[in-house]
């Protein structure tokens, strides 16, 4: 697993996530509305069902989820979004790419630029470290919540493409189209998840340690924390224990 999926599964954990829940509702609401764009109705339109399961997932209220489905397909009045994806590098040469979705592009890539320039990274070309990430479907559970056997089943049954042990918590990987019902088989067999999502995987992983590694974490936290990023993706990786304790 690389360290940003370690990084969101330990924030997940620790509830981290519930002070920033304001942030994940404008994000969710965001790529709910571009995938609206696409077609309002959900059975036709994958990317806006993934949106939608990601929503309920955060309890997003119903009412909510509609106004921004309204607002993608023209129903409803609403803000005309832009999506950018930055690459770049950060501490440790690792390759970065950050998904932003807003309404005013000079200050996204301002406010991008500025947090990797101030922790130790620098903004790269496009398609420079894209080649390095492949889309996927990810879900972890807790080692607790189920076996191996169990989870094994799950993805050979439902088109899962990958079982992996990753020490506390297992790591299924799937076909983005294979996210859906693997997670639905899961969910089924009522077995908890730590997080679902279809997301960036790197084909290779660059280990950090000491103070490179906790200025990554910097990095990750300053690009997370600009207004319209949607997603962060990295190919770094780290001890755990060092992980834990910057996620506080």
């Amino acid at each position: 697993m690389s360290g940003h999926s370690k990084w969101a599964t330990i924030k997940h954990k620790k509830g981290a996530l519930d002070a920033k829940r304001g942030k994940i509702f404008t994000r969710i609401i965001k790529e709910i509305s571009i995938a609206a764009k696409g077609g309002g109705d959900p059975d036709g339109n994958p990317r806006l069902r993934t949106a939608i399961l990601a929503a309920k997932a955060e309890n997003m209220p119903q009412e909510n989820i509609k106004r921004a489905i309204q607002r993608g397909t023209g129903e409803l009045e609403g803000v005309n979004y832009e999506e950018i994806k930055f690459e770049g590098y950060g501490p440790g040469g690792v390759a970065i790419i950050v998904d932003v979705t807003t309404d005013n592009r000079n200050r996204a890539v301002s406010e991008i630029r500025h947090a990797f320039a101030k922790n130790g990274g620098n903004l790269g070309e496009s398609g420079s470290v894209r080649f390095l990430f492949a889309k996927k479907g990810l879900i972890a559970v807790e080692k607790s919540a189920a076996t191996e056997e169990q989870l094994m089943d799950i993805v050979l049954e439902h088109g899962g493409e990958d079982l992996k042990d990753e020490g506390d918590t297992w790591e299924i990987i799937t076909d983005p189209a294979a996210h859906e019902a693997v997670a639905a088989a899961v969910k089924a067999a009522r077995i908890p998840t730590v997080m679902s999502e279809v997301t960036m995987v790197a084909s290779t992983y660059h280990k950090l340690e000491g103070n490179t590694a906790h200025q990554m974490i910097r990095l990750l936290e300053a690009l997370e924390d600009c207004d319209d990023t949607q997603n962060v993706y990295s190919n770094f990786d780290m001890d755990a224990e060092q992980m834990e304790h910057a996620a506080g």
